[in-house]
């Protein structure tokens, strides 16, 4: 066989093995079947998430108004409704991001009661509804896990949820009492006592996209 002819069937021989090994990799490519992400109609972490709260000072039970600026969805938060959604969520919620409208307030709430809870940087809990209109959220504040029982509403797109969080169950009196001394003068009535109350009013709206 000539030098010509050689060369001539090496160059087939090459052509058809590569030819043969692109097809190959190309049916590969063909068999593989990429997984589908389901996405949910509601999301926790896509909807805006308020958190209001209201505590009292003064034997007259005068309001103080604020806010947790920040929430964090740690687990579940997503499904076909808005019930199923929040069934199950878990959160945190820095307490650096608490906000009154007052920097010396909200210095002596994060310092003088929050600053002396135990390990308690960060509230967290879950959200549990027991029927159509209550539920329980789980909250660990202090070192303490207690069940904080709510109400609830669902309206659309809106959920609302209200409750009233008696700070004893957290063993938060210690708490309490630290404030009530950073804020003595503040949080006297016209009778001369300072009070400052352990009942927290708590209202949370949430408005999925």
């Amino acid at each position: 066989m000539s030098i010509m002819k050689k060369l001539i069937t090496l160059i087939l021989i090459l052509g058809i093995s590569i030819q043969f090994t692109a097809c190959k990799e190309e049916k590969k490519k063909d068999t593989t079947v990429k997984k589908a992400i389901k996405t949910y109609p509601f999301s926790l972490k896509t909807a805006k998430n308020t958190i209001n709260w209201v505590a009292y000072k003064t034997t007259d039970k005068l309001p103080v108004k604020g806010k947790f600026k920040k929430v964090e969805i740690t687990k579940n938060g997503e499904g076909d409704t808005a019930k199923d959604a929040i069934n199950g969520a878990a959160f945190s919620i820095p307490v650096s991001s608490l906000f009154t409208a007052d920097v010396s307030r909200d210095f002596k709430l994060k310092k003088f009661f929050f600053g002396v809870m135990d390990n308690t940087k960060i509230l967290s809990g879950s959200l549990h509804l027991t029927d159509e209109t209550n539920g329980k959220a789980s909250i660990t504040m202090n070192g303490v896990t207690a069940d904080l029982p709510f109400s609830y509403t669902i309206n659309g797109k809106e959920f609302t949820l209200n409750a009233t969080m008696n700070l004893d169950n957290w063993n938060a009196q210690n708490a309490v009492d630290s404030l009530n001394v950073a804020c003595k003068e503040l949080h006297k009535a016209k009778d001369g006592i300072s009070k400052t109350w352990s009942e927290v009013a708590i209202n949370i709206t949430t408005v999925f996209k």
